[in-house]
């Protein structure tokens, strides 16, 4: 979402923003600070409750449409916030939002009764397509956001993706139901509007190929920008690396040093072997820490040293990993993660592995076959060229879409008439 405002207002428009993230007033960009109100965010979360709990797709649902709503409830108990609803004349032409697993983000737009734009970070959730653009993928072909396969390729895996999108949209729709009926909000007695465009996180060559609505936008990317300088003892820890350097990190929501013992001391084990350096993104103190080994709470990636990234399959971190043309060992967690990896395996530029089972022979055989096989950086740096060649950046066409929408009021023509069919239609229409 930053990187899609900040196009935006680099463009001469006007946004105001209520976030927890803030990033700071510039010009043509408000904040109002959001954070009181919102939930704490999910950072260096223990990694077991993620793989066990969050993994859990019966748990996971839930969990997801709860936080939805109670976002929603935060931004919308906001004074300010208060103050637009009320005051519907409100000087705006559009409303951006990020939705997750609940509608009540188009409350505002609604209310408003302005354009609106859906921003998905991670890929968009298939089971969720039908609500939002009137497309129902063909689960046959389209992997599930929560699949473990990027293509469904056997009939087990087309099987399996069928039941995944029958059970996530029936947890969803379940969930939804209970929350209007136990806690009903404003929001619930309306007839939500739909997005005129969904600008979603994804790349033709990080997510197979499959028919879209025309109001959907592919954007992967729009995070990435030029490199800023490396701290000095990194560059220098880096370039006095003869066989290159290993890329070590789970993100920011995993706590590395929650990791069980055991697989810590598999990594610690199998990565002082490598003739690589290390870079590894680890909180706090690390005992045994190998001498070829780094840690910080935060490092760099782009060095043309860097010659491995073992990453957790975030989709930042993928398209980062993509646009370096580096390869990646992938330890997969939750949600779209799996899928991710998976992608990048079907590509030829990855490997995946599970982390609850990982061995120190088992990790350092994968990490010897992919930087000691020149295929793995062959189809890493032709994935980077596919990426890279496009007709206009992600920015760009955040804008051009942006004011495409604004134009022609909407652009109403963009989405398709599946969304007016009804179960229950009145006559009378």
């Amino acid at each position: 979402m930053r990187a899609v405002l900040r196009a935006l207002t680099d463009q001469g428009h006007n946004v105001t923003v209520f976030t927890s993230n803030l990033d700071g007033n510039r010009k043509g960009y408000t904040e109002v600070n959001a954070s009181a109100e919102q939930r704490p965010p999910l950072v260096d979360v223990d990694a077991t409750f993620l793989i066990e709990i969050v993994g859990n797709i019966q748990q996971l649902i839930p969990i997801l449409v709860e936080e939805t709503r109670g976002g929603c409830n935060t931004i919308y108990g906001h004074r300010l916030m208060v103050d637009i609803l009320k005051n519907a004349t409100t000087q705006f032409d559009l409303v951006v939002t990020e939705p997750f697993m609940s509608e009540c983000v188009a409350f505002v737009a609604t209310v408003l009764r302005v354009p609106m734009l859906h921003v998905v970070p991670p890929p968009i959730a298939t089971f969720l397509e039908r609500p939002l653009t009137g497309h129902v993928p063909n689960p046959a072909a389209a992997g599930h956001v929560l699949s473990r396969s990027g293509i469904p390729k056997t009939f087990s895996e087309r099987f399996n993706n069928v039941m995944l999108t029958v059970l996530c949209s029936t947890l969803t729709g379940y969930n939804e139901w209970k929350y209007r009926l136990t806690d009903p909000r404003q929001y619930d007695a309306l007839d939500l509007v739909k997005p005129s465009v969904i600008f979603t996180n994804t790349h033709f060559i990080t997510e197979p190929s499959r028919p879209l609505t025309p109001d959907v936008v592919q954007i992967g990317g729009i995070h990435l920008t030029s490199p800023a300088p490396i701290p000095k003892d990194i560059l220098e820890y880096i370039e006095d690396a003869p066989h290159g350097v290993i890329y070590f990190t789970f993100g920011s929501i995993v706590s590395m040093s929650s990791l069980p013992e055991s697989i810590q001391s598999a990594f610690r084990e199998a990565l002082a072997k490598v003739p690589q350096k290390v870079l590894w993104k680890y909180d706090g103190e690390m005992k045994e820490k190998p001498e070829n080994v780094m840690t910080r709470k935060w490092f760099p990636q782009l060095h043309p040293n860097v010659k491995l990234f073992i990453s957790h399959g975030g989709i930042s971190g993928v398209y980062e990993a993509v646009d370096a043309g580096v390869p990646i060992l992938g330890f997969p967690f939750f949600y779209d993660q799996p899928r991710n990896i998976d992608n990048l395996v079907n590509a030829g530029m990855a490997i995946s592995m599970d982390l609850l089972s990982v061995t120190e022979n088992t990790l350092l055989n994968a990490v010897l076959e992919i930087i000691n096989n020149a295929k793995y950086k062959k189809n890493a740096r032709i994935a980077s060229e596919r990426f890279k060649d496009r007709p206009m950046s992600p920015a760009e066409s955040v804008v051009y879409w942006t004011e495409y929408v604004l134009r022609h009021k909407g652009a109403p023509h963009l989405k398709s008439h599946a969304l007016n069919l009804k179960c229950v239609k009145d006559k009378r229409e």
